[in-house]
């Protein structure tokens, strides 16, 4: 199951309603991840803006529980539109 950017932004700011539904879902899914994209605009903005500290509880979540999607692929992006 993938998570976009304002998904990802609100679990950062620790919204705890969207914490607790994640760690639902991380029950009922084999795998979470963010794409490429996703993780290039919140990194971004987090240096953009200096937020270290929120930088480092990113990092420590992408290591720990999101797997990376790298969208080197047409067909993934096709995919992606018929959903």
């Amino acid at each position: 199951m993938g998570y976009d950017t304002n998904i990802v932004t609100a679990i950062i700011k620790k919204n705890q309603g969207l914490i607790n539904k994640l760690k639902f879902v991380n029950f009922q899914v084999k795998a979470l991840f963010i794409s490429s994209i996703t993780y290039y605009e919140i990194k971004r903005g987090l240096l953009y803006v200096n937020a270290t500290i929120q930088l480092s509880d990113f990092n420590n979540f992408c290591s720990q529980r999101w797997s990376i999607l790298l969208l080197d692929n047409l067909e993934i992006i096709q995919k992606s539109l018929r959903n």
